[in-house]
């Protein structure tokens, strides 16, 4: 039987139904099944429970579902910028189940797979590991987490052929290859749909095994999130302080390192890192060596970074799925993480993800990055915005990972987290006198100026 069908609507004829889990692929709005995500839409089914990495924006990708009130349950690692979404978490019009990026991806990987559950250090001792099963092996403790299967799997791809093979470009691959194999039915569409064989075999990143009905896509929007440029005015939220602070952080880079850089702050790393340094920088969306932003000419919607930011690559970089990107991560083959916080406790804990009540983005890969790295910076502003501290003798807001932070960069100073708990104040920033830090600091620390 041929697997060809006309169009999405044709595509998911017979398989789409009230009340099924719906798994698609994407990241933010990179390598997102356009077509067939509206052809949900327009088939008006509900009570559907939908698992991916985030769902889009308001207006586009899975965020579609969420406006339209055909979604009861979300399982995602990332709310992000979906306002839409948060509002219906918050209203509890919505079950969401949050998950880390990298247990997501692997959970989507093994449901595949065929293995029903795993074990891993993500998440452990945190809100979302409450009421799990652990293990503990060689002396350390791991989380005992369930696969996932989906009744449909709906996926994005570059090329594919009559056989169901299928070539992704760049990092629209993320989460697409996992889900294509996790699902009871298949559902593939591509933007070049090409004769059996013509696709070279060596370079098949999906089997056709696993799709069971293909489309030609149509009319890609492919839209990006943050298009970024190079030579681009500087952000409103870009500062001197920023920069600073970005660029002490910089100075625990080390030659031949292997680096992820979170969102915000810590993306302005890469530009103070050292003459005479060469670090290789991580993206958990699936890229390994992070070039500088691209020229106007030469912006590409397939090839973004972990903030969906549009990005360029190096010589010598390569291109891989979500569970590839932290099978590097949980493999503690990256060397350091710098990332954001809203809390830092004395003993080393950080959170990162949720004010309960209030915001909730979602864990995405902070979790599985602070359990999985060899070295955590954590770069923020010392203080909340009604001048409250943040690095306190224990965290008030749910946990991202226990005892993980080695160094803290803030506004005002640079803490070092000892072995086993405590502070030290490293450093002071320009015009920073010591009274202000202990006036502005919660926790208890030493100082060794």
């Amino acid at each position: 039987m041929s697997k060809v069908y006309a169009d999405a609507g044709a595509a998911l004829q017979g398989v789409l139904k009230n009340d099924i889990t719906v798994a698609a692929g994407g990241f933010g709005l990179c390598g997102i099944p356009e077509n067939l995500i509206q052809a949900v839409v327009e088939s008006k089914v509900t009570g559907l429970t939908i698992v991916g990495n985030n769902a889009g924006v308001d207006d586009f990708g899975m965020g579609l579902l969420l406006k339209t009130h055909q979604v009861k349950k979300v399982i995602a690692s990332y709310v992000g910028e979906n306002k839409e979404f948060e509002r219906q978490v918050l209203a509890n019009e919505l079950d969401l189940q949050l998950t880390p990026q990298g247990t997501l991806a692997e959970k989507l990987r093994a449901g595949g797979a065929g293995i029903p559950a795993f074990y891993t250090r993500t998440a452990l001792g945190t809100k979302l590991a409450d009421g799990k099963e652990t293990k503990t092996f060689d002396g350390r403790e791991f989380v005992l987490e369930e696969s996932i299967r989906a009744d449909l799997s709906i996926v994005k791809a570059w090329k594919g052929d009559k056989a169901g093979n299928l070539v992704y470009r760049q990092t629209s691959r993320n989460f697409n290859p996992m889900i294509a194999t996790c699902g009871k039915i298949t559902v593939a569409e591509v933007e070049e749909l090409v004769e059996t064989g013509e696709l070279d075999p060596d370079q098949i990143h999906t089997p056709g095994i696993y799709v069971d009905r293909i489309i030609q896509g149509k009319k890609y929007e492919k839209r990006i999130e943050f298009r970024t440029v190079s030579g681009a005015a500087t952000s409103k939220k870009d500062s001197p302080i920023r920069e600073l602070m970005a660029k002490r952080a910089a100075q625990e880079l080390r030659d031949g390192y292997y680096v992820n850089l979170g969102i915000g702050i810590p993306t302005l790393v890469a530009n103070f890192i050292p003459a005479g340094i060469n670090v290789t920088l991580q993206s958990e969306n699936g890229l390994l060596g992070i070039g500088p932003f691209p020229a106007e000419d030469k912006v590409n919607p397939d090839l973004i970074n972990a903030g969906k930011q549009t990005i360029t690559t190096l010589p010598g970089s390569s291109f891989f799925s979500s569970a590839d990107s932290f099978a590097m991560i949980r493999g503690g083959h990256i060397d350091l993480s710098i990332l954001g916080g809203l809390e830092v406790a004395e003993n080393g804990d950080l959170a990162n993800w949720m004010v309960p009540g209030k915001m909730v983005k979602g864990p995405g890969g902070a979790m599985d990055l602070v359990s999985g790295v060899r070295r955590v910076i954590v770069l923020m502003e010392h203080t909340a915005k009604d001048g409250s501290s943040k690095i306190l003798q224990k965290c008030s807001l749910p946990i991202t990972g226990k005892g993980v932070v080695n160094l803290i960069v803030t506004d005002l100073c640079v803490f070092e987290v000892k072995s086993g708990g405590g502070l030290v104040l490293k450093e002071l920033h320009p015009n920073v006198i010591l009274d202000e830090v202990r006036a502005k600091t919660e926790a208890k620390f030493e100082v060794a100026l």
